[in-house]
């Protein structure tokens, strides 16, 4: 009876345990959570020149998903530990190095490499929070940082998902590494007959005319002649890439309309031209 007792107090010692292991944990959680939150406070991520600002919430919401997952990965260890039938794994996880040595243990697990390159994200900051980034042909920005993915958000509003490691093993542009600001572009395709100066005025008038103009560059160029039609390029700059966006649809439209009033024979024509073979005959 005795041995009982002392049985059925051990059981709830364990569990008891358990529990208390389980609140630290997600307290633990909690009061980081709290600490983050007071800490952004001071990095507003909203204003224009935000570069400092993502570059801090990059890092920090990196930092905090890295230590929620050892806190959990510890906790777990501990809970195992006082199971008799599986206290050998609990062991097991803190033999040799420790935490440090399950992590190297399972760097060749793709989930784990995914970890080890946000860490490598974290520290080299390829892109932070916020970046507008072109991926797979894709424009958007970053959206989310987690421990195995990142998240893109589309311009049309779509999400692409792709694993952390991708950004340490392909090519992908940045527009907004070292700046906010941005230049955005617009392609016209016109006739031969197409006046620039007149062009040139027109845009200078319409950036004027918004505030979406961040006042910086303002360039028409002819960049391409091709059998049936010309192609101008606009360069136009912005505060961030948003507004860069809406600029240059505000830009095309407002261009496009130009032509349509004063030049509408200067949209892209293909020629033929007609000969009458009957005269042509007569005339031999």
């Amino acid at each position: 009876m005795n041995s009982l007792t002392e049985l059925d107090f051990l059981r709830f010692a364990n569990q008891s345990r358990n529990f208390i292991i389980l609140g630290l944990a997600f307290l633990f959680v909690f009061v980081l959570r709290k600490i983050k939150s007071k800490f952004l406070q001071r990095f507003d991520i909203q204003k224009e020149n935000n570069l400092r600002a993502r570059k801090v919430h990059t890092q920090v919401g990196i930092l905090e998903k890295i230590l929620i997952f050892i806190t959990f990965l510890i906790a777990i260890g501990l809970i195992l530990l006082s199971f008799e039938n599986i206290k050998e794994i609990g062991i097991g996880l803190f033999a040799s190095a420790g935490v440090a040595g399950i992590i190297i243990g399972l760097s060749a697990q793709k989930m784990v490499g995914a970890l080890l390159a946000v860490i490598q994200i974290a520290i080299t900051q390829p892109f932070r929070l916020g970046d507008a980034v072109v991926v797979e042909g894709e424009w958007g920005w970053i959206e989310e940082i987690n421990l195995t993915y990142v998240v893109v958000r589309i311009w049309d509003k779509r999400r692409l998902v792709l694993p952390s490691s991708y950004f340490l093993e392909k090519p992908f542009q940045n527009w907004t590494k070292n700046s906010a600001d941005i230049i955005g572009t617009v392609f016209l395709y016109t006739d031969y007959s197409v006046p620039f100066a007149e062009l040139r005025a027109e845009l200078t008038r319409v950036l004027q005319s918004t505030d979406l103009w961040d006042g910086e560059v303002n360039v028409l160029q002819v960049t391409d002649s091709k059998e049936f039609s010309i192609e101008s390029r606009i360069l136009v700059s912005a505060k961030n890439s948003p507004t860069a966006w809406d600029l240059r649809v505000f830009v095309r439209e407002k261009m496009i309309e130009f032509i349509q009033k004063n030049y509408p024979e200067s949209f892209p024509r293909t020629r033929v031209e007609l000969k009458d073979k009957k005269a042509d005959i007569q005339a031999s």
